[in-house]
């Protein structure tokens, strides 16, 4: 059976702070290495109200430093933010403080709005239109140093830390196939071109120093409860996180409601579907056929697994959940 991570936005809940939801972030890692989940991955993202992992390298070295054997990473660095050599010390370092514990996952989006990312005082056009570029050389940050090389990175130089690829259209398939390196796509809120990346992926991969053949992790929205109607009651936050994003009203993960969508207009009930179509939302049983299905149809080496719930015990019993379908499935494999 393929191997299961989490993907952590470190959620602000309505009425709650950023101090709490980091609390809530270490002790999910904590549980989440208990129950086997592989990686245990943070984002970056900035001026968002409802995510505390905008200082994405400290909050991974929060994780690590309170976790034992989990892999901790970034999904993702937003490349164009960066200079790739700061990037390099950053990881380069949490690498050294945790050996072989470390992922890097990259990103080609600001992770925020426009002012906000001409804010971090970054070029935005040229961050993009060099991500390729910048990647390589973040890469090459990691290689041993060679003679005479002018610009190094300590601690960075010599670490084997993954990189992979992140995506949400065939661009990053395409460059990840390029690279031979691991790609990340993001199904569970970008799910319309995912057929068409890892056709692309697959097709076009080139085996590399890092991998042989392609490997690749699909991002899964799992909402898990005792029951169907628990479980549905509980993914509401997310559904209005989204409509509120997307109309222009970011804010702090609300709190669920009873029948969200009774309400709602055409239009927002027609985005959730599409955005949201990659979500297993129900009981223990509804939660392994769903997992069984989604593996079956697109062939995954590995699923990153969400769940912005408001209810920090809901959310731990999601994950739990999870792990006894996906244990159940191993078995009967």
């Amino acid at each position: 059976m393929i191997p299961l991570s989490v993907l952590d936005l470190s959620p602000i809940t309505e009425g709650s702070t950023a101090s709490q939801s980091l609390a809530n972030t270490l002790d999910l890692a904590r549980h989440a290495e208990r129950l086997g989940y592989n990686r245990y991955w943070l984002a970056e993202h900035h001026n968002m109200a409802g995510i505390a992992s905008a200082a994405t390298s400290v909050v991974i070295a929060h994780v690590a430093g309170g976790t034992k054997t989990i892999r901790v990473g970034a999904g993702g660095i937003m490349l164009p933010n960066h200079a790739p050599l700061v990037i390099a010390e950053q990881f380069g370092t949490l690498a050294a403080l945790h050996p072989g514990r470390i992922d890097l996952g990259l990103g080609r989006a600001p992770g925020t709005d426009m002012n906000t990312a001409r804010a971090l005082r970054r070029n935005l056009e040229a961050g993009v239109d060099n991500f390729p570029q910048d990647v390589v050389e973040l890469i090459n940050y990691f290689a041993p140093a060679e003679p005479g090389q002018r610009v190094r990175a300590v601690p960075g130089e010599g670490q084997k830390v993954p990189v992979w690829i992140l995506g949400s259209s065939t661009y990053g398939a395409q460059l990840a196939a390029m690279l031979g390196l691991p790609y990340a796509f993001a199904s569970h809120f970008a799910p319309a071109d995912l057929e068409q990346a890892l056709d692309v992926y697959r097709s076009r991969f080139q085996p590399s120093q890092f991998l042989d053949k392609p490997y690749v992790m699909l991002g899964l929205n799992v909402f898990a409860a005792e029951t169907d109607a628990e479980a549905k009651f509980l993914f509401t936050s997310l559904q209005q996180a989204f409509v509120n994003l997307r109309t222009g009203r970011p804010g702090p993960l609300p709190a669920p409601v009873e029948n969200y969508d009774a309400d709602l207009d055409p239009m927002a009930k027609a985005m959730l579907a599409q955005a949201l179509s990659c979500a297993i939302v129900g009981s223990p049983q509804t939660v392994r056929a769903g997992l069984e299905a989604f593996i079956r149809r697109t062939g995954a080496d590995e699923l990153m697994v969400t769940a912005q719930m408001f209810d920090h015990a809901s959310r731990i019993r999601s994950f739990e959940i999870l792990a006894e379908a996906h244990k159940e499935l191993s078995e009967a494999a």
